[in-house]
């Protein structure tokens, strides 16, 4: 489902992304294949230094068809910025690619909060984030986060995921499974 970012998937990631129904709301834009080229390789650059955390999302057959990363990472959270190609919208790829990254994230990484800026124009994406049971609106309660993001114009809408939530919505998804006979108990 993800696998680290790396350059042999930049052409096919590339015409997923200049997609007009894609493109507007994807946060590092390029121009050209080898402007995306470029940007990955910084990208790439950047996790090594600890700056991100970057993923490629992949379909059942292992095809790049878009991109997951935290940004901004200071004090154990960052920003999440996902895109997915128009082909794969409505087919729950968005919502296993958050499921395996915030695992990755909070159990293998440190992270503690995961912050999404969503533009208020993003219909789409406000949508899938209000049907996620772990994320929290905080334009109210992380006011100063929201007037960092919305300096010159009330654009973005903030969202936040934290591992406490996020671990006890896992848990009592398994307590479910558990009981609807899916999953033995460990």
């Amino acid at each position: 489902m993800l696998k680290k970012r790396d350059l042999h998937d930049c052409q096919v990631l590339y015409e997923l992304m200049v997609h007009p129904e894609v493109f507007p709301f994807v946060r590092h834009k390029a121009a050209s294949v080898e402007e995306y080229l470029f940007m990955t390789k910084q990208t790439i650059e950047a996790e090594e230094r600890g700056e991100l955390i970057s993923r490629t999302i992949l379909d059942e057959w292992g095809s790049p068809i878009g991109t997951i990363s935290l940004y901004d990472i200071q004090e154990k959270a960052g920003f999440l910025g996902t895109w997915i190609g128009k082909p794969y919208h409505g087919k729950g790829y968005n919502k296993r690619a958050k499921d395996a990254f915030f695992q990755e994230l909070f159990y293998e990484l440190g992270i503690e909060t995961i912050f999404m800026k969503i533009r208020k124009t993003n219909i789409r994406s406000t949508k899938a984030a209000q049907k996620l049971p772990y994320v929290v609106f905080v334009n109210e309660t992380r006011k100063h986060i929201l007037s960092q993001i919305n300096k010159s114009e009330d654009i973005y809408n903030l969202f936040e995921i934290t591992k406490d939530v996020y671990t006890l919505y896992t848990l009592r998804k398994q307590a479910e499974m558990v009981e609807e006979g899916h999953l033995k108990e460990a």
